[in-house]
């Protein structure tokens, strides 16, 4: 199989998703996969992918699992962790979404981090631990600010400090 040809027309039928009915996106989904070997880990995620993107997160979680089980690497093997965690999170399990993700913290760190902790701070809120969320949130955003960037870090800390018991709430650093 040519790699190249293959991932160029996953692409292609990534950008037609919006365009096509929802079985008709999954149907041409499984034709491709079905050109790699089935048990191919690149070939569960994009089908796991799929599923997710049309609305069916229990097939999408087998998908995801079996993907990294068989050894995912990469960029993909990051995807596969977030959207698992996102799937997980929506079919009432905060808890084990929570877990993933913040393992996957101590992760080199990628161009994946900030979606990470997007989705971290989200499961956090859905286990009731929205100051951690906020913490997680801000800080993600903090670097990406035209202004107010060491401000907003700040703000972070002090509510991480608060949460772990080293400010009395109310309390807040200058943070110039």
């Amino acid at each position: 199989m040519d790699e190249e040809d293959w991932g160029r027309r996953l692409l292609l039928l990534w950008d037609s998703l919006d365009e096509r009915s929802e079985d008709d996106f999954l149907a041409a989904m499984a034709e491709l996969v079905s050109e790699r070997p089935a048990d191919d880990p690149v070939g569960l995620f994009e089908q796991g992918a799929a599923f997710d993107s049309t609305g069916h997160p229990e097939q999408a979680v087998e998908h995801y699992r079996a993907a990294l089980d068989g050894g995912l690497t990469g960029l993909r093997r990051r995807r596969a962790v977030i959207q698992l965690a996102s799937s997980l999170r929506n079919l009432g399990q905060a808890e084990v979404s929570v877990e993933l993700l913040t393992a996957e913290l101590d992760e080199d760190f990628d161009e994946l981090g900030d979606e990470l902790r997007a989705f971290l701070a989200l499961a956090l809120t859905s286990v009731g631990r929205e100051r951690e969320a906020v913490v997680l949130a801000l800080t993600a955003l903090a670097p990406h600010l035209s202004r107010y960037n060491r401000s907003l870090a700040a703000y972070a800390q002090d509510l991480a400090e608060v949460n772990r018991g080293l400010l009395p709430p109310g309390t807040a650093a200058p943070a110039g």
